[in-house]
């Protein structure tokens, strides 16, 4: 049997008597001292705890979006007209889109980057427009030649005036000269202006009527243009409802287009035939023209993921243009790769990682503007390097991905070309990722933390408590034998 005395000698917690206890100011000190330490610690390690880690690794790209990347973009042209605004995407793969559509909104906007009006439709594309085999004989001109004195009295005067908008030098205007004459000289002999006078076609030469075709938004020949009396009368909103022919350009073609737009006015009022336009085999290539001479173009496309182009420009199959007039001048309101992400999202992910997003729409709100000192012929180009960011937690037992995003740098020049001005967006993709991943942090080791500082803490206050006791105690004797 195990005496009683045996088992108490194990006891870790031995009691002392109350009468050898005794209260003193220094411990009283020293304890309220080790009481703040302990505060102060606990505080320390909680907020540690609280406080999120991460690692940062560069991986080869995994990326779950496939082969293919989103660019979303919105961008303002303050001089180039939504009319042959063209977004084109080529990469070193061959792969080369031109005028892309079914992703893309336009909208025209004047040179304060204000909308003039609604959505601009650009309508269906024409690969192939016919030209008439005519040949232009001297002297035998059909149309009216207007100048900017007589413009508005002549679009004011016809109920339809139909207007050629061209330059000698241009070889489409020249190619659609001969069946534009013929075809005016048909209307003329059919719609005689002196006895019916519902139908007029006439022609502007733009290299001598520059502020003329400027006026009207004219940037690409030949742009022929259907003027309906009153019509170019602009109410509060800017409302523009001239309307543009992309049909086909022999004597035919245009002699039936001609007599489609009479028809109306014939049988009811010019105000009737405005509502209830007639339908025959032309009406397709007959578009509202632009209100105004910019364009704002919004959307997105998918490009493949290796080193390629998004060019924006001015591009037409039966048009010219004056490179040195052409400007592309732009600002950006948003450029971003990926799939978007949600400000929410962002935000949360922010908290954890405060320098995530600072580059994922670098190019937002900026401006590049050709002020024409650099001179003509001016090509805009950005260079972007573009890496994935990829933000993983671990706050339970599996792993959860917050988000995935791009972010790049950008490099940006203006340049004189020999060719078009465009505006270019070359992009090169990291074969590699960046990984952020959140370290979470045990909570039975932040338990474990907190009881090492109470049980460190307490010790070493009551060690420094017993010297300093013991140290008075032998002061108090040495003091007492002095006096004796």
């Amino acid at each position: 049997m195990v005496s009683t005395n045996k088992l108490k000698s194990v006891d870790f917690y031995r009691k002392i008597p109350r009468d050898l206890t005794e209260a003193s100011l220094s411990g009283a000190g020293l304890s309220i001292v080790a009481a703040l330490a302990m505060v102060f610690l606990f505080g320390m390690e909680l907020n540690n705890y609280l406080t999120v880690n991460t690692s940062t690794s560069v991986i080869v790209d995994n990326s779950s979006d496939g082969e293919f990347l989103r660019i979303d973009f919105n961008l303002s042209f303050p001089s180039l007209s939504c009319e042959f605004a063209s977004v084109d995407v080529s990469d070193v793969l061959g792969t080369n889109r031109l005028n892309i559509t079914k992703t893309i909104r336009k909208f025209s906007i004047d040179h304060d980057l204000k909308p003039t009006g609604s959505e601009f439709h650009s309508g269906p594309v024409l690969h192939h427009i016919n030209h008439g085999d005519e040949v232009h004989e001297e002297g035998s001109e059909g149309s009216v030649s207007l100048k900017a004195h007589n413009f508005d009295q002549y679009t004011h005067q016809y109920p339809i005036l139909v207007v050629n908008f061209y330059a000698p030098w241009c070889y489409w205007s020249n190619r659609l000269k001969p069946s534009w004459e013929k075809a005016a000289k048909i209307i003329r002999e059919r719609y005689d202006p002196e006895i019916d006078g519902r139908i007029l076609l006439a022609k502007v030469d733009c290299t001598e009527e520059g502020d003329l075709c400027r006026r009207n938004h004219i940037q690409g020949y030949p742009s022929i243009r259907i003027f309906r009396k009153g019509s170019d009368l602009r109410d509060d909103h800017g409302h523009h409802d001239h309307e543009s022919y992309y049909g086909d350009r022999d004597t035919d073609s245009l002699v039936k287009t001609m007599e489609g737009l009479v028809a109306p006015i014939a049988m009811e009022s010019q105000r009737h035939a405005l509502e209830h336009k007639p339908e025959n085999a032309t009406e397709h290539v007959k578009r509202p023209a632009p209100s105004a001479g910019g364009c704002r173009i919004e959307g997105y496309v998918r490009v493949k993921k290796v080193p390629g182009n998004l060019v924006i420009s001015a591009r037409s199959g039966a048009h010219s243009f004056d490179s040195a007039q052409m400007n592309l001048s732009h600002v950006i309101s948003h450029f971003s790769f990926g799939m978007k992400v949600l400000p929410r999202v962002m935000s949360d992910v922010k908290r954890l990682i405060p320098h995530i997003g600072r580059s994922h729409d670098k190019l937002n709100g900026r401006s590049f503007i050709n002020h024409r000192d650099v001179g003509a012929n001016v090509t805009i180009e950005h260079y972007l390097q573009v890496v994935k960011t990829e933000v993983v937690t671990r706050r339970s037992s599996a792993e959860h991905k917050l988000i995935e995003e791009y972010e790049y740098t950008a490099h940006s020049s203006l340049a004189q070309t020999v060719y078009m001005p465009t505006a270019k967006f070359h992009f090169e993709l990291s074969p590699m990722q960046v990984l952020i991943t959140e370290n979470p942090k045990s909570f039975s080791h932040f338990i474990t933390n907190v009881c090492a500082i109470i049980g460190g803490v307490f010790t070493v206050a009551g060690i420094l408590d017993s010297i300093l006791h013991n140290t008075f105690r032998m002061m108090k004797k040495v003091e007492l034998g002095k006096n004796f």
